[in-house]
């Protein structure tokens, strides 16, 4: 065959490739709403299309024999009828994994977790993975929105039912006064007092505790000796001590010097020491350590409440959760928001807070950085 016949075949079948490749992209392109498996089909009719109308150009230029062309074409009839069948075997098989994919999506929409696709394509693969990856990321947001929707309707019973005992008190000894049914009418006053002021801390409490979950509270640092802010908590709530037969240790509260903000985290450590408190055995000691090192300042309050189930520990400083025991009546809260506070407190002052068992009770540790750090 001389080059001039073998330049005329291949633009023969150039030509004839062009010309029913454009048509099957603008079929694609009608038909791009169609299912899979008719698209495949497209493609391979449209290969077998372009050889059959190459051997039909070569045949009318003379390059090959009726012979010829007959065996070509039962050649092509075999090898088409084989590969449209090959077709829609493939078709259907991504049609079945496309649908399979599809009711995984929609299983999420349901909240259900996906379970990964086998046997498919690596680009379905790549698409089942992402879809049970983000099956399992709204399953663990569903369940800690249940989580924080559970804690906000117990936060807001145990407020609810401290808010009553205080309110009926109030109301009783107002009831008895107004009926001149009093002898020591000072003695209720001040019982009225102190009910008033149990309620306006607790109340002070919720929307401090409002303001850090909304990310809205300012702290403005300076730098202070945190003895006097400690040994001001301890005093504030050594009548409590002294009620509830506790000793406070706080020989380790050493002279420290820290960049902090003074009334939110004397609210914090006033927190923790109150929390120790309200747990610990009566005729125990409470040992309150205040250390820094190079990084860190620590404010350590150990108690003696025979410690905390394990599962427990990581829900201390859960809004609203309180242990199954119960708490003291004696707090001035009991609303399960003090440990929470502090955390809050703490991640402002880019801190940290933790609770462990330790000998026979348990120890909170709250850590803030030093002034260097902060610098």
């Amino acid at each position: 065959m001389s080059t001039h016949e073998l330049l005329s075949i291949v633009g023969l079948a150039l030509f004839w490739a062009v010309t029913i490749g454009a048509a099957t992209v603008l079929l694609q392109w009608l038909l791009r709403r169609s299912s899979i498996v008719l698209q495949i089909c497209l493609v391979v009719v449209s290969a077998v299309g372009m050889l059959v109308a190459g051997m039909v150009g070569a045949f009318n230029a003379k390059f090959i024999s009726a012979r010829d062309l007959e065996v070509m074409w039962y050649v092509v009839a075999i090898a088409s009828a084989l590969a449209v069948l090959v077709a829609v075997v493939l078709g259907t098989g991504v049609a079945r994994n496309t649908r399979a994919l599809v009711s995984a999506a929609r299983s999420i929409g349901l909240g259900q977790t996906v379970a990964p696709t086998r046997n498919v394509s690596s680009e379905l693969t790549a698409l089942a993975q992402e879809l049970k990856s983000t099956s399992e990321k709204l399953e663990e947001s569903r369940l800690s929105v249940e989580s924080v929707e559970a804690a906000r309707r117990e936060l807001v019973a145990w407020v609810s039912h401290d808010l009553r005992t205080p309110l009926a008190s109030m109301r009783a000894m107002t009831e008895a006064l107004e009926d001149g049914m009093v002898d020591n009418v000072s003695d209720y006053h001040r019982k009225i007092i102190a009910q008033s002021d149990r309620m306006a801390v607790m109340v002070n409490d919720l929307l401090e505790l409002s303001k850090i979950q909304a990310g809205a509270l300012v702290v403005t640092m300076e730098t202070l000796d945190l003895y006097d802010l400690v040994s001001d908590a301890i005093a504030d709530l050594a009548p409590l001590a002294q009620r509830r037969s506790v000793d406070v240790n706080g020989d380790r509260v050493k002279s420290t010097l820290a960049s902090v903000d003074s009334a939110s985290l004397g609210r914090a450590v006033r927190n923790v020491i109150l929390n120790a408190l309200m747990y610990t055995k009566p005729g125990t000691t409470i040992h309150i350590a205040l250390e820094a090192d190079a990084d860190w300042v620590t404010v350590a309050v150990e108690d003696a409440c025979g410690g905390i189930e394990d599962q427990d520990l990581p829900k201390m400083f859960t809004t609203g959760w309180r242990s199954a025991t119960g708490r003291s009546r004696d707090a001035f809260s009991g609303a399960g928001v003090g440990l929470s506070m502090v955390a809050g407190i703490a991640h402002a002052h880019h801190g940290n807070v933790e609770v462990e068992n330790a000998g026979d009770g348990c120890r909170v540790t709250l850590r803030i950085p030093t002034t260097s750090a902060v610098a």
